[in-house]
Formats: structure tokens, C-alpha cells, sequence
């Protein structure tokens, strides 16, 4: 090659490598000045929301995650931890490092005293442990993991459940439920700490609605991101005033004409509902004496004014296929009683099929006499329901024979010809007042009244069950809601009523974040198996392969270039 070519070269070479350069510094000098980052997946799984990039981009100071899902375990639980820490590092990065975190094994300590402690801290947060059980040379050995985090800010802290249980559900499918759930969980989280004014939530009292000790565990739930009291209205105005939401559990007696007047006033208002009502009153002390009761229909007087907002609770009770167990009496050893557990058809088990943020992914809740729901289609109301019974139910109109024979007979699916009975109903819009064209004219005039016949745009929860809220007792001490007592499951009722209360008081839009789904690619094991070999002979070889070639090709190009 002669000389002057190889200048040539020499300076085309020179040349692209300076360019090079300078486009490096150019795009590290736009990118200090411009953020952006690209997400090819096609559902968009790497991409924060909105209101997560808002929410963390607004923090004053540093908030700090301890992840609990460090150690040896399964590769699916690997996974989880993998893309917790890839969310956090999002988060961090649009936080502008107002967030750090730390993941942690609490199996590491070999004190056993004091990783017990550690265990018992993180099951008051609320974070669920988990078994895993490993086989080994020297046998089986059982190992706790807590799929969980503590979020704190200055002296607040909150327990978040990174893995969402759901009957009936496939451990991959939950797995992915769970990721798909990270964002919301870890930023509503932060939300909460980070909140300094609290919304005022209140539970309604007057009509014998459930005792402070049977609401004992929702409310201290409520208590780490609301402030929770209890209220009478006792006939004066504006008593709900200053309560964001109003929480009605399970109510046994009427409702005074004037305490109504002022509910739907607050409603009328722009306040907020839960209604938690049951229609029919069971008395549960006959049934466990004689084995049988009569379920009669309870008139609370609140018939009219629901109806007018939209929704009809009906006076019927619910037997459903799917349902919790209840022990019975089968028989005698001796003179001891054999109990065995027989699902009672009256305490439906409902799993939420609706893909509604307070429902998304959400774990089975467990009812006790439950009643069906009519809508009535209204112009300025959007229906939706939250929770139905299963495919295989009916509902009996009052008054109803209550039977613990029932369980005597082996169920049939055909006994059960109703199908996905609403019992949760969700309503948005701008409601009209009972009192519409009914009262007196001094009264509709009056100032200090200021009475108003429609409402601002707001949302209520009707809930066909008053039990759903209701948390046992043992001892004198609340019972973690949800939890049955003899199967030791537990339900997704306390999610589903933080769900209810979060959705009316989120301001952020955070709640939209539950809508994010994500698309499980399963591999079909079948063929895994069937193609094992060849798949392992592929992954391995054919890198090496495509290389091989790459080099090749390139020597190939480079002999030619230079020897012309």
C-alpha cells in the first residue's frame, strides 16, 4: 500500500475517532440537563406512573426502604427481590436520592432470641411470613422468610406485604401479581409516611353498629396513615363534618329521621360512605342450640334512601358453593364429640374478579350472611361492582330457615343454579338527596341548614355483609381481621377495606397504579422436559457459534480492506 493512502487512513480513522469523542461529550453534556430513560418492553413494566414520579420527586427529605427478602431461596422469590430493587433504584433516581434502602435477612442472626424479636416486629407491621421447606442430605428443613418492607420517614414507619397471597391462585401467577403490585405498594407506602396532614376517617355509632373492640384491628390499620375516632351524629348538624369518610359497620337498629337528613346532607356535601349492612338478622345463639334458625328481615329504614343513591340491598340470604368451613358434630368416640370442619354455605368465600384498583389481585374475602345487590340505573351515577358470590349459588328471600342440616347432603352443583351475585358495589357521581322536594320550604331556605338536593361529584361503597369488617376476639384482645378461626386462613378483608379507603382519599392518583398488568410468558414444562437436551446443547453452543462467525467475518472484511 502506498503512502499517501495509508495518510489517508491514518487521518479518516483520526477523524471518526474525534467525532466519536465529541458526540460522547455532547450527549453527557445534554443528558445533565435532560432525564429521560427508555422502556421497550411492550408492557411497559420499567415505566414509573405519573404520579409515582411526582410523589417522590416532591420529598423534602430522605425516606428509607428495609427490604426483608435477602438470603437463599427459591428463584422465584429471587425474582421478587430482583425487581423490588429495580423499582427502588427507579425511584431513587427520580427522587433525586431522597430514596434509599437496604435489603436484609432476618435469618441471618445466629441469636435465635434475637431473630425471633426481629420476626415478632415485623408481624406487628403486618408482614406475613412465609414457610419455605428445603430437602437436604440431613433431611427436611423449614425456613421462614418475611416478603415484606418497612418504609420509614422522620418517626413514622410502615410495614408493607410484598407478596400477595391469592387462593386458588398458581405460585407464579401470585408471584407476578405481586410485581405487578410493587409500585403501588412501595409509593402508597410513602404516601402514607410522608403525609403530614391526615385524612379524618370516622366510624358511625348510634344505630348498634359494631363495638370499638370488634373494629379494633382495621382501625389501628387505619391509624398508621389516617386519624380514626368514632362518631355519633345525635341530631346535630354538621356532626360528620370534618370527616373525609364514614365508615357505617353493621348497624342493628333504625336510623332516626332526622340523623338520616344530616348523613344525606354530608353526602350531599361531597362526604364519603361505607355502608356495611345486613338485611337479615341470624341469631347465631339458636343455630348453635337447636341447629337451626329463623332469618328474619331487619329494617333499618335506610331502604329509601340508598334506593335513591342508587342501589337496592335486598332481604334475601345467599348460599354459595364456594364458602368457609364451620366444625361440626359427625359423630362420638366414647362419650367425646368428633368434630369436622364442613363448608357452611352461608359464609360465601368471594374472590374478586373485577380489575377496579380496589379489587385488582386481591385475595379472597370471607362473608357471613350475605345478601344480594340490585343497581338502579341512575343519569349521574357509574356503577361498579366490587365483589360477587361464585358461579354456583342462589338466593333465598326472607324469612329463611337457617339449617346446619344442610351439610348433611353432599353438595351438587345444580342446587346452586344462580351465578356472580353482586354483594359490593362501588358508586361515583353527583347523588340526589332523599329529602329532594320534601321538606319545608323554610327548612330547604333556611341558611344555617344550607340544605342542597344534589351533591358534588363523591363516591360510597355498599357492602351487602356488616361482618366483612369485623374482626374476632380472643381473650379480650382483637383478632388480625380476615383471619378465620379454624382454618387458620386468612382473607383479603383487611386489604379490601384499606383498598375502599385509600381509593376515596388518595388525592395523588396513586391508585390508578393498580391498574398496571403485566403479561406472564409461562414456559410450558411439557416441552421443557420433552427438550431438555437439545435446548441445553442450543443455549450453550450457539453463542460460541455466532462468535465464532462474528470474528471470522470481521477478519474476513479487514484482510481485504487493507490488502486492496
Amino acid at each position: 500500500m502506498n503512502q499517501p493512502k495509508k495518510r489517508n487512513l491514518k487521518s479518516q480513522a483520526l477523524l471518526q475517532l474525534t467525532m466519536l469523542i465529541g458526540i460522547l461529550v455532547i450527549a453527557n453534556v445534554i443528558s445533565s440537563f435532560v432525564f429521560t430513560r427508555l422502556d421497550l418492553t411492550s408492557d411497559k413494566r420499567f415505566t414509573l406512573s405519573d404520579a409515582s414520579k411526582k410523589l417522590v420527586g416532591n420529598l423534602k427529605d430522605v425516606v428509607f426502604v428495609k427490604v426483608y427478602l435477602e438470603g437463599d431461596f427459591s428463584p422465584g422469590f429471587k425474582r421478587l427481590r430482583n425487581s423490588t430493587q429495580e423499582l427502588l433504584d427507579e425511584l431513587r433516581t427520580y427522587s433525586k436520592g431522597n430514596i434509599e434502602y437496604e435489603f436484609i435477612d432476618p435469618s441471618l442472626n445466629p441469636d435465635e432470641k434475637e431473630r425471633n424479636k426481629l420476626y415478632s416486629q415485623l408481624y406487628k407491621k403486618g408482614i406475613q411470613p412465609t414457610t419455605l421447606e428445603e430437602r437436604s442430605n440431613e433431611g427436611m428443613t423449614r425456613k421462614y422468610i418475611f416478603p415484606g418492607a418497612i418504609v420509614g420517614f422522620s418517626n413514622q414507619e410502615i410495614g408493607v406485604q410484598l407478596l400477595k397471597d391469592q387462593m386458588g391462585t398458581p405460585p407464579e401467577m401470585m408471584l407476578n401479581n405481586s410485581i405487578q403490585n410493587l409500585e403501588f405498594e412501595i409509593c402508597n407506602a410513602i404516601r402514607k409516611v410522608t403525609n403530614p396532614a391526615q385524612p379524618l376517617i370516622g366510624f358511625l355509632e348510634g344505630q348498634g353498629e359494631l363495638t370499638e373492640l370488634q373494629t379494633a384491628d382495621i382501625s389501628n390499620t387505619l391509624r398508621s396513615s389516617y386519624e380514626v375516632s368514632r362518631v355519633r351524629i345525635n341530631q346535630q348538624l354538621g356532626a360528620l363534618d370534618k370527616f373525609n369518610a364514614i365508615i357505617i359497620a353493621k348497624p342493628d337498629s333504625a336510623f332516626d329521621e332526622k340523623d338520616k337528613f344530616i348523613l344525606d346532607q354530608y353526602v350531599m356535601k361531597g362526604g364519603k360512605l361505607i355502608w356495611l349492612i345486613d338485611q337479615m338478622q341470624v341469631s347465631m345463639d339458636s343455630l348453635g342450640q337447636h341447629g337451626e334458625t329463623i332469618a328474619l328481615a331487619r329494617d333499618l329504614k335506610i331502604d329509601d334512601m340508598l334506593f335513591r343513591y342508587g342501589i337496592r340491598i335486598n332481604y334475601d340470604l345467599i348460599q354459595d358453593l364456594v364458602s368457609s368451613e364451620i366444625p361440626v358434630v359427625t359423630g362420638y368416640v366414647g362419650n367425646q364429640p368428633k368434630q369436622q370442619l364442613m363448608p357452611w354455605y352461608y359464609f360465601p368465600v368471594m374472590t374478586p374478579d373485577s380489575k377496579h384498583p380496589i379489587v385488582n389481585n386481591l385475595n379472597a374475602i370471607k362473608g357471613e350472611f350475605v345478601s344480594s345487590i340490585d343497581t338502579i340505573s341512575l343519569r349521574n351515577i357509574q356503577h361498579a361492582v366490587l365483589l360477587t358470590t361464585s358461579r354456583y349459588c342462589k338466593d333465598l328471600p326472607a324469612p329463611v330457615r337457617v339449617s346446619l342440616g344442610i351439610m348433611q347432603y353432599k353438595p351438587e352443583p345444580k342446587m346452586f343454579p344462580q351465578r356472580y351475585i353482586p354483594t359490593a358495589v362501588l358508586m361515583e357521581g353527583s347523588f340526589t338527596s332523599l329529602y329532594k322536594n320534601r321538606i319545608p320550604l323554610a327548612i330547604a331556605e333556611n341558611k344555617e341548614i344550607a340544605f342542597a338536593d344534589s351533591s358534588k361529584k363523591t363516591k360510597m361503597v355498599v357492602i351487602s355483609d356488616g361482618d366483612i369488617i369485623r374482626n374476632d376476639t380472643r381473650e379480650g384482645k382483637p383478632v388480625p381481621l380476615g383471619l378465620d378461626r379454624y382454618s387458620r386462613t386468612t382473607y383479603g378483608n383487611k386489604t379490601f377495606i384499606q383498598n375502599i379507603v385509600d381509593y376515596f382519599c388518595d388525592g395523588t392518583g396513586l391508585m390508578s397504579v393498580r391498574d398496571k398488568e403485566y403479561k406472564l410468558r409461562m414456559i410450558d414444562p411439557a416441552i421443557i422436559e420433552q427438550s431438555a437436551t437439545k435446548l441445553k446443547v442450543i443455549n450453550s453452543s450457539l453463542p460460541v457459534v455466532l462468535i465464532v462467525l462474528l470474528g471470522t467475518l470481521k477478519f474476513y472484511l479487514r484482510r481485504r480492506r487493507y490488502s486492496s
